[in-house]
């Protein structure tokens, strides 16, 4: 007799795929758990370069590379036409102030010099026919001052007869008051022909004087014309080195032409350009330094350009103690320009962290050194050696600071030996 089988339980019946979906969901929520969680990276700790965040001295400067070049650049202009007859010096001569570089021909300017002395010469001989003319005028006034002189003491001598006459009866009152009025008359008279004689002698004088100005005038025109011979010889206004000359013998040129530049040697300046960034920073005044053979050597900003060109500006930096040896135009050097003074403050040192996160995390070390965890950071200041922390580390921290490009997005570093 057959017996009724008992049903298994859904459980016992589908254990085995039951067992297989829970061990799926497992899988799948441990790697949803996973991804969600921090990303570990296990690295040797030879691949990464650390710093200790430290409070010190912190200087903001920057570093720049300039280059030599002289303190002062002269052009050589003529200051007369004409064509090149002969250079006296060739490019790269150390000239004296006043040594001749080369000389000019002019036939023109010649010629007018000639006509010019001509007409001066003529102007003399009109002034010397003038001058004796007026001699003879002012004798010929002399005379008649003379004359009218004995006129008016014969007058006063006749007159006095006459009162004398009066005296002793011999004329008439009459008569006495006719001896007055013609006396009286006479001395006013010969008192005008003295002012007259007077005036014309004055006129004659001034006349003299207006011819003379002249002929001095004719004779400073000729000089004037005779110098312009000397600028024909084009020479060195400054002491220094002829850099290039522009022109060649034979050539034809005229007044202002520039034939050259003399560049002033005993002392230079280095000229850098500068990013954009910190045009608003950099002024006339502020001290530079840079590094030669282990000695230093002090500068100022003193000229900067405030035109910017290629996202930079020029600066110029004169020395203001002693120089480098064997300077030389066009020679480069490393220039450290100092932003301020020195602030103490928390720095850690320079890496390429801050390319990689923009300065706005780290990954800082336990105190083990086992491993290093992402914290927040705030940057501010920074020169070509250090960054100024503003917020998320504390002095005796030790960081990170290079080999980001190899981190990706992890949050946690496993450092190995």
């Amino acid at each position: 007799m057959d017996r009724p089988l008992k049903k298994k339980h859904p459980l016992i019946r589908y254990k085995y795929p039951i067992a297989g979906i829970l061990l799926m969901l497992f899988f799948f929520i441990y790697s949803i758990v996973y991804a969600l969680g921090s990303k570990k990276l296990k690295i040797s700790d030879q691949m990464l370069i650390t710093g200790v965040v430290e409070e010190a001295p912190f200087l903001e400067y920057i570093d720049v590379e300039g280059v030599v070049k002289p303190i002062l650049t002269i052009e050589v202009n003529t200051q007369e036409g004409g064509s090149i007859e002969r250079i006296m010096r060739e490019e790269g001569s150390m000239l004296e102030k006043g040594d001749t570089i080369l000389l000019l021909s002019n036939p023109e300017l010649k010629q007018l010099i000639e006509d010019q002395r001509d007409d001066y010469e003529k102007q003399v001989v009109a002034y010397r026919e003038k001058e004796i003319e007026m001699e003879q005028k002012s004798l010929l006034l002399k005379q008649q001052m003379l004359q009218n002189d004995y006129e008016l003491k014969k007058m006063i001598k006749k007159f006095e007869v006459d009162c004398e006459d009066f005296d002793m009866g011999i004329k008439s009152k009459a008569q006495l008051e006719i001896a007055r009025d013609e006396y009286e008359f006479n001395i006013k008279k010969a008192r005008l022909q003295k002012e007259n004689l007077k005036h014309d002698s004055t006129v004659n004088i001034l006349r003299k004087e207006l011819l003379i100005n002249d002929l001095k005038r004719e004779y400073r025109k000729y000089e004037r014309m005779y110098s312009r011979l000397d600028r024909l010889i084009v020479c060195a206004p400054i002491g220094g080195q002829l850099s290039f000359v522009s022109v060649t013998p034979g050539q034809q040129v005229t007044a202002g032409n520039s034939i050259g530049q003399i560049k002033v040697l005993d002392q230079f300046r280095i000229e850098t350009s500068i990013g954009e960034y910190y045009i608003d920073r950099i002024v006339s005044g502020l001290s530079a330094t840079i590094e030669y053979q282990n000695r230093s050597y002090s500068l100022k900003v003193s000229k900067v350009v405030p035109e910017i060109r290629d996202r930079a500006f020029s600066v110029s930096l004169v020395f203001t103690g002693d120089m480098p040896e064997n300077v030389r135009i066009g020679k480069s050097y490393r220039v450290k320009i100092e932003l301020g003074l020195p602030e103490k403050g928390l720095v850690i040192p320079r890496g390429n962290f801050y390319q990689e996160t923009k300065g706005r995390w780290i990954f800082k070390l336990n105190e083990t050194g086992e491993k290093a965890v992402r914290v927040p950071l705030i940057i501010g200041r920074q020169n070509p050696q250090q960054y100024e922390i503003i917020d998320g580390l504390k002095a005796g921290d030790k960081v990170v600071i290079s080999g980001y490009e190899n981190f990706g997005d992890v949050e946690e570093l496993i450092l190995k030996k």
